[in-house]
């Protein structure tokens, strides 16, 4: 074997697309949701689909398969956002189903916790989002964000402390919203 050749890990084995599709579908369906507006998600989730079907035979297994498919998800929202924009506050909530024997009340706050977290999402820059959403939807660690984001795992920890505060905030303003409404009400 010659130097510049790749050296795959022994114990290397590609998934198939079913197994991608099946593993993953639920976090990229949720990256993509928090960028693009529901009426176009279905074709951004199709469209990141796509791409891993015809990407897959050149995986070697150098990331895992997460951080690779992070990676695509990345690049067609993005790829979506510059020619489309980004999603506007509140756009997927009003088209929101309510759940299946959920109840007005449970509807409404479900509604109302979306709303401050859409808020909260649209103040944070892209890189304090990208790790909130990774750290705190779904669920890495800091190391695999950092991994997935391409940075140091200290620049994902300070990106997701702000990204907090920024949460916080936007969490202490709807309850005091909703105080001074019970008040004057």
């Amino acid at each position: 074997m010659s130097a510049t050749a790749t050296v795959m890990p022994e114990a290397f084995v590609r998934p198939t697309f079913q197994e991608v599709y099946a593993a993953h579908f639920d976090m990229v369906w949720r990256l993509a949701a928090s960028r693009v507006p529901a009426a176009a998600l279905d074709d951004v989730v199709q469209e990141v689909f796509l791409v891993v079907h015809r990407k897959l035979p050149d995986f070697e297994g150098r990331s895992s398969v997460r951080t690779w498919l992070y990676g695509i998800v990345r690049w067609v929202v993005r790829d979506y956002v510059r020619h489309h924009g980004h999603r506007p506050i509140g756009a997927p909530l009003e088209e929101e189903p309510a759940g299946e024997g959920e109840s007005p009340s449970d509807a409404l706050a479900r509604k109302q916790a979306l709303a401050v977290l859409d808020e909260a999402l649209e103040k944070m820059t892209e890189d304090q989002r990208e790790a909130f959403l990774l750290m705190e939807v779904e669920q890495m660690t800091s190391r695999e964000a950092a991994e997935m984001l391409e940075t140091n795992d200290n620049t994902v920890r300070t990106r997701v402390r702000a990204a907090r505060a920024i949460f916080a905030a936007a969490v202490t303003r709807f309850r005091a919203k909703q105080r001074w409404g019970e008040g004057h009400g």
